[in-house]
């Protein structure tokens, strides 16, 4: 048993600051301004000028593929194609992996103003093969070393472009699978538990998942799902299947279904295929692409409301937002559900009519905060392909909520760093300053929101009496701080079930194994 005692953040319904918290076998006594005689003599912690606050949760992460670049190469904060070669440089001395990963390369936040290129990667590493992912996770540029191994395999595609070395759409995803196949099961799983106490370490206690796509027969599924249900230290995984085949979720016995790729309605502003109802403002024009027609998006919502799953899509033009919400009001006026939880994934050029149907028929969405302002993809990029009046119209945060639709907050792990204050300053600190959100706002969808998801919100995502202790001591009260100046908050220590996280360390078979037996969510 534990009081705690200083500002504690319960992000209750009220929003209430108390000023104790009593914890005992991993779940919370008591709340509250005054402490009960009976926890008097209980050990104290006190918080002087930090804070506690609910653990944070990733609404929308690629968990087996943040694991896998994890463990390899970020290039995300290089300023130019030489900082990336030298990096490679230094990370091919370090690495005996017989294939370099890299990840976040971008042709907008870097001087050149490029896409690094195959060329570029042979000066600095002619002998090794290299898999240099885009920062969209949608593209990729590979050496020569690499296109030698996989060009039967990738000659012909939609994306093949062996002299750049970039590869993109169907050529992409044949490389990825050659990548992903050729790790081993227990390197696989090693990565994914490293990946679990990297996310504890920036707060977060529970990770939303899509998965599917990548990895021979759906094979990151199985283990997300074995190793949610083992993960030691109280840490939490909801795995979403990434597939328009309902069997794929039953089958598992998953009541989720949903993601990116095979449940993207479409691609990316960096790739320029977000599917928008008027062209690109720039020289390469075009509306994008949709990957789907109305009736097959409307089919496949009809099946998965039908056998009562979750849903979730990728939507980020505004198209494409306005496909998805069609669809799941198709779904939901078929069978009517009253607590579905339905979702759009991004949501990032919303229509005014989209917004309409989810407030009505109360579709979710789990945002990226992180998107704005993003140095991968900044505002001048996004203002030249597509017009500063509708680039002002991105990721209205504002706008949703006094809408009253409910908004979570995720990564997009590895396209973003999955960090949650920054999840924060950045929804508190919009391009558009009308479309910020306050901090107890922000905090809320970093939390609580993110547990309401995924029907988690009786156990988790508040502190409340009779809920996990799951929680976070925070540097500083964020409620006492200006919105420009969330970037100071640090995260100290996180709390999970009660006890002070600590790493995962089974082994790859104690794991598996576990979790085939163990009757855990995920």
């Amino acid at each position: 048993m534990r009081v705690y005692e200083g500002d504690i953040l319960t992000v209750d319904a009220q929003d209430s600051v108390a000023r104790y918290l009593v914890e005992d076998d991993g779940r919370i006594l008591f709340v509250g301004d005054d402490l009960p005689a009976e926890y008097e003599e209980v050990p104290v912690e006190h918080l002087g000028e930090r804070a506690l606050c609910p653990a944070f949760v990733d609404t929308h992460e690629h968990l087996a593929s943040f694991a896998t670049f994890n463990a390899g190469l970020n290039v995300m904060h290089a300023r130019s194609n030489r900082d990336i070669q030298a990096m490679v440089v230094d990370f091919a001395k370090r690495c005996s992996s017989k294939i370099l990963v890299a990840f976040g390369a971008s042709p907008y936040s870097v001087i050149e103003g490029r896409l690094l290129s195959r060329d570029e990667l042979d000066e600095v590493c002619p002998d090794r093969p290299v898999f240099m992912v885009k920062y969209d996770g949608h593209a990729c540029v590979v050496n020569t070393a690499l296109l030698e191994k996989i060009d039967g395999k990738v000659k012909g595609l939609r994306g093949y472009h062996p002299e750049s070395g970039e590869m993109n759409q169907e050529a992409f995803f044949a490389v990825s699978d050659y990548i992903t196949g050729s790790l081993s099961i227990p390197e696989l799983i090693g990565n994914i538990q490293k990946a679990l106490d990297f996310l504890a370490g920036r707060g977060i206690g529970m990770v939303h998942s899509v998965s599917g796509v990548g990895f021979a027969g759906d094979l990151d599924i199985s283990l997300e799902k074995w190793l949610g249900k083992s993960a030691q230290g109280g840490f939490q995984v909801r795995v979403f299947p990434q597939s328009m085949d309902v069997g794929v979720a039953t089958k598992r016995k998953l009541p989720r279904i949903g993601g990116c790729f095979e449940c993207a309605l479409d691609g990316c502003f960096g790739s320029h295929d977000a599917a928008l109802v008027d062209c690109y403002d720039d020289a390469i024009g075009g509306c994008g692409v949709l990957y789907y027609s109305d009736e097959q998006v409307i089919d496949f919502c009809k099946a998965a409301n039908r056998a009562g799953l979750q849903i979730e899509m990728h939507a980020i033009g505004d198209a494409a937002f306005d496909q998805a919400t069609r669809a799941l009001k198709a779904a939901l006026d078929d069978t009517p559900r009253e607590d579905h939880r339905h979702g759009i994934i991004h949501a990032c050029l919303p229509t005014e009519e989209g917004i309409a149907i989810c407030a009505e028929y109360g579709i979710h969405l789990p945002v990226q905060t992180s998107f704005i302002g993003w140095p991968q993809e900044p505002d001048s990029y996004l203002s030249d392909i597509l017009g500063a009046k509708r680039a002002a119209r991105l990721n209205p945060l504002r706008r949703f909520v006094d809408s009253g639709i409910i908004l979570s907050a995720g990564s997009d792990a590895p396209c973003t760093d999955p960090d949650p204050i920054l999840w924060m300053q950045r929804a508190c600190s919009h391009s558009v300053p009308e479309q910020s959100l306050t901090v107890r706002e922000a905090l809320r969808i970093c939390t609580y929101n993110g547990a309401w998801v995924t029907f988690d919100e009786k156990d988790r995502g508040s502190l409340e009496i009779g809920k996990m202790a799951d929680m976070v001591i925070l540097s500083q009260n964020p409620y006492n701080m200006a919105p420009e100046d969330l970037g100071n908050l640090k995260m100290e220590r996180i709390i999970l079930s009660g006890k002070p996280y600590k790493p995962q360390h089974q082994n790859a078979l104690a794991a598996v194994a576990r979790g085939m037996v163990s009757g855990g969510r995920v």
